[in-house]
């Protein structure tokens, strides 16, 4: 099958980690676990409104997008073993104006200076780590958030947006005609699966969604939509916000629905995690399921969380779920397997 993973931050890498082991690769052996190699075609199209870190400082420096989140999701669909993508996920820990830096994000930057094409800079980096998947920036415009808040305040960047108190009551970014990169909406057209999240509900999904022409593209297209929602409430993005209402703000701002199944977790999470949650004034996010499937959304539920110094996706029973739904999206689709050519085999 075709899929394309939406998103940004921990939680759109989290779970490119899972798929990667479903994409099929040249030469490959034949496992008895029928999920191997389901995948012929793999693309995350990720968020570039990141403003804050070392992303922003090169940003601001260089005047190039931010490829923090880019980055993330290049180790990600990399053999995490690799050397290189230690490398790319090493952070200086010293050394005056590098310290604070990833180095992926400066090879990155160097890679757009060489080639002055920042989407090209991604491809190239994607290659010399040998991602199982294709990465894009969901836009090559420069664009920034900007937020209104439920005291009537308006918040300009997503660094300044995260660290409000206030509620957000409506996203849009900055300039409001952002195009999206042809590479992406070529992956939405074509796909027989397409995933939205998990990841912060504003500034790592809707804000990719306000792309001109990804909503309706979404709106539109022939593959099976499904919404992985989070585990916990986030800050004032999320905060005492249901399953179901996690959509109805996707929707919000798509001004259409675009999802034929949520996938949501309902595992307990231990008293232990709960009370260093409570801490932020974050809880696990209410499974409101008849509420969700009266929106017209079918639901996916389960033990889908790992429990580590922080509360995580499970990659490996989120992405089983997903391919479960991948044969229904082939179906749907009415393609056979057979004519998927996988772009790492070319």
């Amino acid at each position: 099958m075709r899929v394309v993973a939406i998103g940004g931050g921990t939680g759109l890498s989290t779970l490119l980690r899972g798929l990667r082991r479903h994409v099929a690769v040249p030469g490959q052996t034949a496992t008895s676990d029928p999920a191997t190699g389901l995948i012929c075609d793999l693309a995350a199209l990720v968020t570039v409104t990141d403003d804050g870190g070392s992303s922003g400082r090169l940003r601001k420096g260089f005047n190039m997008l931010p490829p923090g989140d880019l980055r993330n999701c290049m180790v990600a669909l990399s053999e995490e073993e690799d050397l290189l993508a230690q490398l790319f996920r090493h952070r200086f820990r010293s050394g005056g104006d590098i310290e604070g830096h990833n180095f992926g994000n400066l090879f990155v930057a160097a890679l757009t200076e060489i080639t002055g094409d920042f989407g090209q800079a991604i491809q190239l980096a994607s290659k010399i780590l040998a991602t199982r998947g294709r990465i894009y920036p969901v836009t090559t415009a420069d664009t920034t958030l900007i937020a209104h808040m439920d005291d009537g305040s308006t918040v300009r960047g997503e660094t300044n947006i995260s660290a409000t108190k206030q509620r957000i009551v409506e996203l849009m970014l900055d300039p409001p005609d952002a195009a999206p990169l042809p590479e992406a909406m070529d992956a939405l057209e074509r796909a027989d699966l397409i995933t939205v999240g998990p990841g912060s509900l504003y500034t790592s999904l809707i804000t990719n969604l306000l792309v001109k022409g990804i909503s309706e593209e979404l709106a539109a297209a022939r593959g099976l939509r499904v919404f992985v929602c989070n585990l916990m409430t986030q800050a004032n993005e999320s905060l005492g916000l249901t399953a179901s209402q996690h959509i109805e703000r996707i929707y919000e701002h798509t001004g259409a629905p675009i999802f034929d199944y949520a996938l949501i977790n309902t595992a307990q999470v231990s008293p232990e995690m709960l009370v260093r949650y409570a801490a932020e004034g974050a809880v696990p996010i209410e499974p409101d399921i008849e509420r969700v499937e009266s929106m017209g959304v079918r639901c996916v539920v389960g033990n889908f969380l790992s429990e580590g110094d922080v509360l995580r996706h499970a990659s490996d029973r989120v992405t089983g779920a997903l391919m479960e739904l991948g044969r229904v999206a082939m179906a749907r689709t009415g393609r056979n397997p057979q004519d998927c050519i996988s772009p790492v085999s070319q």
